[in-house]
């Protein structure tokens, strides 16, 4: 039930995503493009699909209060973000603060491998303001076998990505 919950909800923001809008943070270079079309264009107001504004979800209607409402920690993303670097990713969400990775198999043990997901809760730099699910496979035949994982291993690498956006924090860069 809960993932129909999920999948409609997903649904109701990505329709709720199509509508035109200022566009107010992207700077482009002037002059025309290959189109002969002016760069500065994108800053007038456009209509999306469904009209003037879009669909209204949760009391919309003012897109920056709603997208304000959907940010999480640059700190902590940054520093998952470095934490996994090690591993191919499979879908990353800055918005939603979600890092998910494809299965990474160190050279040294090429019949485990491992995925992680990150998920970044919040907006605040915060020691529960990331989670980290792992997953193990072991090669047994020709086929992955799903294996029990320590759970020690998220947490190390949940406290990995809380010092990284502790050192990130402390050294200004961001």
């Amino acid at each position: 039930m809960r993932f129909k919950h999920f999948c409609l909800l997903t649904l109701i923001l990505a329709l709720g995503a199509c509508a035109g809008g200022v566009e107010k943070k992207a700077q482009y270079p002037t002059g025309a493009d290959r189109d002969g079309l002016n760069a500065n264009d994108i800053y007038t107001k456009k209509q999306g699909i469904f009209g003037e504004g879009g669909i209204k979800i949760l009391g919309g209607g003012n897109d920056e209060k709603f997208s304000d409402a959907i940010t999480v920690n640059s700190y902590l993303w940054r520093a998952a973000l470095d934490t996994v670097s090690f591993m191919p990713l499979s879908n990353v969400d800055p918005f939603g603060g979600v890092i998910l990775t494809d299965w990474y198999s160190d050279a040294s043990t090429p019949d485990e491998r491992y995925k992680l997901n990150v998920f970044i809760i919040g907006s605040q730099l915060r020691s529960d303001g990331v989670r980290v699910s792992a997953f193990q496979q072991r090669r047994r035949g020709g086929s992955w076998v799903d294996i029990a994982v320590d759970p020690s291993i998220a947490t190390k690498i949940e406290d990995a990505i809380l010092t990284r956006a502790r050192q990130i924090k402390v050294s200004g860069t961001n």
